[in-house]
């Protein structure tokens, strides 16, 4: 039986997932009601998969995806929102991200979705993959410069612009800091950019273009 954290911070829908998954293969062994307790969780629950709403406070759905990859966890992850923007869908799926459901249609799709993904392979709603790949083949002017980062570079870029130093990022990803000065160096050269505020600016820039 798979072992799955739950994360959403509408109390409803945690019982709604907790109950429509209480007679399947698949065991909710932790939840959660923001980004921060889903990583501050992960050692003792122990997930085989994470369903993540991809709003929630202290760290989005999005932003967890973004760190677990860059600290290469690579374990199942499932988005499941009521909405999601081109662009955000466009960078989970490139994040790797190996579900992603639409909260109106959870009750009949999470199940097909977390069964594929079991499976090891990727499930997402139809239109919503569809737009990610629309906007893919959108001119390049259209879409974020983070594209060309790496998921580790875009986890490290995030944290940047969240403020952190390079020890802070460091031990939020289990890395070396001169490991996060080379993947810094690279980001920067990437990019075209001198210095952190510089990618600050960017992230900041292009955060404002989305919305």
């Amino acid at each position: 039986m798979a072992r799955v954290l739950v994360a959403d911070d509408d109390p409803l829908t945690l019982a709604g997932i907790e109950l429509l998954l209480g007679a399947s293969n698949y065991k909710v062994v932790a939840t959660a009601a923001s980004g921060k307790e889903v990583l501050e969780s992960l050692p003792s629950s122990r997930p085989d998969i994470l369903i993540l709403d991809i709003r929630m406070p202290d760290r989005s759905g999005l932003d967890v995806l973004r760190t677990l990859r860059g600290r290469g966890d690579m374990r199942p992850i499932v988005l499941l929102t009521g909405s999601i923007d081109d662009q955000n869908a466009k960078e989970a799926i490139d994040l790797g991200v190996n579900g992603l459901v639409i909260k109106g249609s959870a009750p009949r799709d999470l199940p097909v979705c977390l069964d594929t993904v079991a499976k090891g392979r990727r499930w997402f709603d139809q239109e919503v993959m569809q737009r990610a790949m629309d906007f893919a083949q959108a001119p390049a002017a259209e879409q974020s410069p983070f594209n060309q980062l790496s998921p580790r570079e875009r986890g490290i870029a995030l944290l940047v612009q969240r403020g952190l130093r390079n020890k802070e990022i460091a031990d939020e990803l289990g890395l070396t800091e001169g490991t996060v000065k080379v993947h810094l160096h690279k980001i920067f050269e990437k990019l075209d950019l001198r210095s952190r505020t510089d990618l600050i600016l960017m992230a900041n820039n292009s955060s404002s273009s989305d919305s």
